[in-house]
Order: structure tokens, then C-alpha cells, then sequence
């Protein structure tokens, strides 16, 4: 029979090698003030674009860590929604989009709450409003209580399923979560760091794994709750769960690892701040493109941009795919295709966009 980390004596008293993690928790320190520095100095807007843009980020790439794909447009304006950030018109989500949403800036924007049984179960909830996923029964707003079964993390066919990983059984919930509550919620500026105590609380929860579902999920949210804790802002620039989707097999592979390992964790810790200080530095190529978005936005010359203009720009500037056609903007812009021409020739003489070579009815469009 397996040992997991859970049934080791001592568990949960998880112990680290500080010297081996000091050098990478310095870096990561560093990284966090020169990206807040930077942002800081850039205003209100730009912070406010960066900040929507992450979280966007954050709750598209959490979900396809489990399978899920959501439309960029619709996380998007359900992110900017609840931040009452202007992006001229909002697109109607999913009560499941949103949901994601809600746990998010939950999470981040009242770090300094505490992180409690009902906080938890509302969370819970609003991943599975319907109470369901896909055609599975989620027992929402309570722990799991296993009835069908030990909590498994399985992989492969059926009847030749490989098992990564099996939970606590669930009559130990109540007093695994009691000790995991009073441990995050005793006060963020003691030992251990705030940085370190994201990368233990992820693990920790995710071990624990408390729900029928949505356990990694709400792990990520518990780690960006205590990034928030460590920058002392509700403000996030960055997504720690972009990096891990682009690491996922990494990721698995240490968690699992990790598991299966010792109660010294420094490995796990290790890939964490590792990947952390990735997702800083890749955080900075976006910020280029906000940056380059504020600069076309403020240089605009003559009239102000119309809601079509501004919201077909935003979307050459969030990853539009292909040229852009007089078509394509009346389609975006529900607009007629005459005021479609009308808005780009506006913005070709403004030199906002450039025409590309060839004409006739394949004319397209790039940003100047």
C-alpha cells in the first residue's frame, strides 16, 4: 500500500531547508517590487488595464489547468464588471464565468480577511452554481463525505487507471481544514514569508483536496490570496496560474512527487518560487502591450474615439488573430459595414492603422 505525505507521523509539521530557498525568495522579493515600482509609476489606467488583463489571465488559465475553456471576451468583461472598469460595453458570462471570477477578486481583494469554513464553501459554490459538472452531482457548500469512494487523482483508461494520489479519507476533514484555517490565518507578517506561505498553502490544500471538485482551482486562489498578503495589495499584475499551465506537466509531476515524498518539502517550495519569478518576468512582456495600448490611445489626435473605435482597438491590442477586414470590424462592432469603413479610414488618417499592401475586396488592416 501506498504512504502519502498525509499518513507520514509529524504530518502536517512540514519543514524546509531556509539556506537552499533564501537565494530564490530574494529574487522573487526583488521582482515583485520592480514590477509594483514600475506599475506605480504609470497611473491609475495603465494600472487599471494591467490589473484587468491579469486577472483575465488568471481565471482563463486556472480553468484549462482542469479541461475548461473560456471565451477570452466574456472572462473579460465579467472581470472588468466587477471591477467597475470601463471597457465600453459588457458582454453577458456564464453563471460559471463568473463564478470563477467571484472567487478571484474575493480572494485578492480582501486578503487581509480571514480565510474561513463559510468563505470557503461560498467559493465552492460559485464554481458549481448549478451544483453539477458536466453530468457529475458536486456536493457544493460542504466538504466531500466519499461516499462513492476513497478521493482519488486517477489517470488512464478504465480498468487500467494509474493512481497519482488519494486524499484523506473524508472523516478527517474537519480537523485537517481546522489545523490548515488557524495556520493561514495566524497573522501574514510573522514566519514563515508570505511568498513562501503561498507555495505551502497550495500544497497543503491541494493535498488535503476537502472538495468533490474544483480543489486546484481554489488552491491557486488560496496562493494568490497570500501573494496579495506578501505585496500587501489587492492589485495583481501577474498569473502564477498562466505559468503553471505553460509548466503543467512540471507541476504535476512535483506534486505528485511531493505526495508521495517526506515531510521536507524544499523541493516543492523550490519549483514554486521558481515558477513565480516566471510568471513575474512574463508579466512584463503583457505590460509592454499595455503600455503600447496607453501610448495609441493618449497620442490620438482631432476627435475622440468612438465606443467601436476603442473596442476594436482594445481587441488588435488583446490578441486579435488574422487581418483585420472592414468585415470583421462590422462583425465585432455590430455595426453596418459602411460605418465599419467609415471608423477605419477615421483612424487610417488619424494613422492609427496602416493599410497592408493589395487592395480590392481582401483590403485588411494592421496597427501603425
Amino acid at each position: 500500500m501506498t504512504t502519502y505525505i498525509h499518513d507520514l507521523q509529524g504530518w502536517p509539521d512540514f519543514t524546509w531547508d531556509s539556506e537552499a530557498l533564501v537565494g530564490a525568495l530574494a529574487e522573487v522579493r526583488h521582482q515583485q517590487g520592480r514590477l509594483l515600482g514600475q506599475l506605480e509609476s504609470l497611473g491609475f489606467p495603465v494600472q487599471q488595464e494591467a490589473m484587468l488583463r491579469s486577472l483575465t489571465d488568471d481565471v482563463q488559465r486556472s480553468s484549462e489547468i482542469e479541461g475548461e475553456h473560456f471565451r477570452t471576451d466574456d472572462v473579460r468583461s465579467s472581470v472588468a464588471r466587477r471591477l467597475g472598469i470601463d471597457i465600453g460595453g459588457y458582454r453577458t458570462a456564464s453563471r460559471h464565468i463568473d463564478g470563477v471570477v467571484e472567487m478571484l477578486i474575493d480572494a485578492t481583494s480582501r486578503y487581509d480577511q480571514p480565510l474561513t469554513n463559510e468563505r470557503l464553501f461560498g467559493w465552492h459554490t460559485s464554481l458549481f452554481p448549478a451544483g453539477r459538472d458536466g453530468k457529475q452531482t458536486i456536493r457544493t457548500g460542504a466538504w466531500r463525505d466519499d461516499v462513492s469512494g476513497p478521493m482519488r487523482v486517477v489517470s488512464g483508461p478504465i480498468g487500467r487507471e494509474r493512481v497519482h494520489f488519494e486524499a484523506p479519507a473524508a472523516d478527517r476533514l474537519e480537523r485537517e481544514m481546522s489545523a490548515f484555517l488557524d495556520w493561514f490565518n495566524t497573522d501574514h507578517r510573522l514566519a514563515p514569508d508570505p511568498v513562501l506561505k503561498a507555495g505551502l498553502a497550495h500544497f497543503w490544500f491541494v493535498t488535503i483536496h476537502p472538495f468533490d471538485d474544483g480543489n486546484g482551482r481554489i488552491a491557486r486562489a488560496i496562493a494568490d490570496m497570500s501573494l496579495a498578503r506578501s505585496e500587501r495589495s489587492p492589485q495583481r499584475f501577474y498569473s502564477m496560474s498562466a505559468q503553471i499551465l505553460r509548466e503543467r506537466a512540471t507541476y504535476y509531476a512535483r506534486l505528485e512527487h511531493s505526495q508521495r515524498g517526506t515531510l521536507n518539502i524544499t523541493p516543492w517550495l523550490s519549483w514554486f518560487l521558481a515558477c513565480l519569478g516566471r510568471a513575474i518576468e512574463s508579466s512584463r512582456a503583457s505590460l509592454g502591450t499595455v503600455l503600447q495600448k496607453a501610448h495609441v490611445f493618449q497620442s490620438v489626435t482631432g476627435a475622440p474615439l468612438n465606443e467601436r473605435q476603442r473596442l476594436v482597438l482594445t481587441r488588435l491590442f488583446d490578441g486579435f488573430e488574422g487581418h483585420l477586414t472592414t468585415s470583421k470590424w462590422a462583425a465585432l462592432a455590430r455595426c453596418s459595414s459602411d460605418t465599419a469603413l467609415r471608423d477605419i479610414t477615421d483612424l487610417v488618417d488619424r494613422q492609427v492603422l496602416l493599410k497592408n499592401p493589395g487592395g480590392g475586396r481582401g483590403t485588411s488592416y494592421r496597427l501603425a
